[in-house]
């Protein structure tokens, strides 16, 4: 288990390689100058071409990605353009917001569709397994913002219940913080709730359909015990597969929501950056949500061993 642990941690190192040579290049080859942003409309070209200079901007595209790869695998992401402060400095501000959301995302998602996973598994082609099904494809078509739009004219203009925009940390109140997440939560988690449902579905249903399953109730277990301590615990490793994989989802998910919601977040503060073309500040946002989701997948390769005992590294 040590030397997977190693193995998996060491593999991070060219995949974060991999995506800052991807997003470096494509930020320099699409069309746009950082340099006429910042002078604005009325700047000359000798302008443009100072701030090109001062930036680094006029170098080669070599020299620019050694120089920045260098900073970075000090431990610093740069300097942005705009703000004029470290990148880092910027994303430790920001993330507070994202890791709420995310957090709470998680949570609601998991709670929801677990168990209608399992009951629609086990009313195989009943009502409600026929509703998740038909919610599933509902879920997977609707873009989150156009959910996000319709909650907030619904929920928080018609009926006036939860605030509209913006986010409350929740050192002033956890009543306050869940208040500003809660639209958003729902609106993040509905993509993610079909998905984790679906498969759950069917899963619990394969593992229902087995021998140590009809074994399990000719011994008089109750029906709940056998959904929960027999089918949903040997369907559990493709469930957390989903999960992980998920991430990916709630990662670009989170980018729309926190637009649409005005929170504060990376998502936000991700918009703002490329809208400016800030390369030191998209960069840094790349790596380290990419840093995150592959942490995320070695968790849950880590959490088949405990799930299943029968898996060994």
């Amino acid at each position: 288990m040590f030397f997977f642990i190693i193995r998996r941690v060491l593999s991070t190192i060219p995949v974060l390689l991999i995506v800052a040579v991807i997003v470096f290049l494509m930020l320099r080859l699409t069309p746009g100058d950082p340099a006429a942003s910042l002078v604005g409309n009325n700047g000359s070209s000798a302008d443009i071409a100072n701030i090109r200079a001062s930036l680094g901007l006029d170098q080669p595209l070599p020299v620019q990605f050694y120089k920045w790869a260098v900073q970075v695998f000090q431990g610093d992401l740069g300097e942005s353009y705009y703000m004029k402060r470290p990148v880092t400095q910027l994303i430790a501000q920001r993330i507070g917001p994202t890791l709420s959301l995310s957090f709470l995302t998680l949570v609601v998602t998991i709670a929801l569709a677990v168990p209608l996973g399992v009951i629609a598994a086990w009313r195989h082609g009943g009502w409600l397994d026929r509703a998740l099904m038909g919610f599933s494809v509902v879920g997977f078509s609707i873009p989150s913002f156009v959910i996000g739009y319709l909650l907030i004219w619904m929920i928080a203009l018609h009926w006036q219940l939860l605030p509209v925009q913006g986010y409350a940390p929740i050192a002033q109140g956890l009543g306050k913080w869940l208040s500003h997440l809660v639209l958003p939560a729902i609106t993040l988690s509905i993509i993610y709730l079909a998905l984790i449902a679906r498969v759950t579905r069917a899963s619990v249903a394969e593992a229902l359909s087995e021998d140590y399953i009809r074994t399990a109730r000719s011994k008089g277990i109750s029906e709940l015990r056998v959904l929960t301590r027999h089918a949903l615990a040997n369907a559990a490793v493709p469930i957390i597969t989903v999960i992980g994989i998920g991430i990916g989802l709630l990662i670009g998910g989170v980018v729309v929501t926190e637009t649409v919601y005005a929170i504060p977040g990376l998502g936000q503060l991700t918009v703002d950056a490329v809208l400016s073309r800030d390369f030191p500040l998209i960069q840094g946002i790349t790596l380290f949500f990419s840093f995150v989701y592959v942490l995320i997948n070695l968790l849950v390769d880590l959490s088949y061993v405990i799930l299943d005992p029968r898996i060994r590294y």
